[in-house]
């Protein structure tokens, strides 16, 4: 990824945060086998100053949309503070094999480690950590020979691939899941899980912060499908700051 394509990825830029749209099929960090990864290419977002920003969360490798980076260490820990609150909302759109019976609903599976030889990898385990996950249908596949929903998701808590094991729980797992769901691990469809919209309280006194990142196009077929229609997203302007400046231009999205 050249300099150029990781600036055109930004989203939303203050002095303090960086939101951007994580493409899908890259870790956002370095693992312990190497690999390239997203993290690699911060530098093209110091944007004066003299470090790269810093990861306030993870997303998924195989996941797409709003990631979001903390500009300085101070900016990095009151982030993290805002996440380990649970005070940040998030919004998922998800494409699932079958769907829920209802429109919406809430799914309270505890979850755990599947077993030390598999990583990340969880499962269902009711004496592990509490995982809440709200739901909405948004639409439904007509005369597709695949029957698909299109699913908004919203994580109460954050657990570790929390939507994906909580929606193959349930019967209906995302499209393209080689994990947890039907998909071949080679050959097969993209995982369709995108991180839609983030909001973040992270200035006193002032409107939370609303970014939407656009429908990556993996995804487009299948949630259209479903009822999804073109869309065009208004990005948000970024705040035109010298360092040091505590002002924010409010996103638009």
């Amino acid at each position: 990824m050249t300099p150029e394509e990781m600036v055109s990825r930004l989203l939303y830029r203050d002095g303090l945060m960086l939101v951007i749209d994580k493409p899908a099929g890259i870790a956002v960090h370095n693992g312990p086998k190497g690999g390239v990864s997203l993290q690699q290419h911060f530098d093209a977002l110091r944007f004066g100053l003299p470090r790269p920003p810093g990861l306030a969360h993870r997303l998924d490798r195989d996941t797409s949309g709003c990631l979001v980076l903390g500009r300085h260490r101070k900016a990095l820990a009151q982030l993290g503070k805002l996440f380990k609150n649970g005070a940040i909302d998030k919004t998922y759109w998800a494409a699932v094999e079958g769907g829920p019976d209802t429109d919406e609903g809430q799914i309270e599976l505890p979850l755990g480690r599947l077993d030390v030889t598999r990583g990340w990898w969880m499962k269902h385990d009711p004496k592990g950590q509490p995982a809440v996950t709200k739901w909405r249908v948004m639409g439904r596949s007509q005369g597709s020979p695949l029957a698909l929903t299109w699913l908004a998701l919203e994580p109460l808590t954050g657990r570790t691939h929390q939507l994906r094991v909580h929606c193959a729980e349930m019967g209906w797992p995302i499209l393209g899941d080689a994990v947890y769901g039907t998909a071949p691990r080679q050959s097969g469809p993209m995982l369709h899980l995108h991180a839609r919209e983030i909001v973040v309280p992270l200035y006193k006194n002032r409107p939370q912060i609303r970014v939407t990142a656009p429908l990556p196009l993996h995804m487009r077929e299948r949630l259209a499908q479903c009822g999804w229609e073109q869309e065009e997203i208004i990005l948000p302007r970024c705040a035109s700051l010298r360092e040091g400046e505590n002002q924010f231009s409010k996103s638009s999205v």
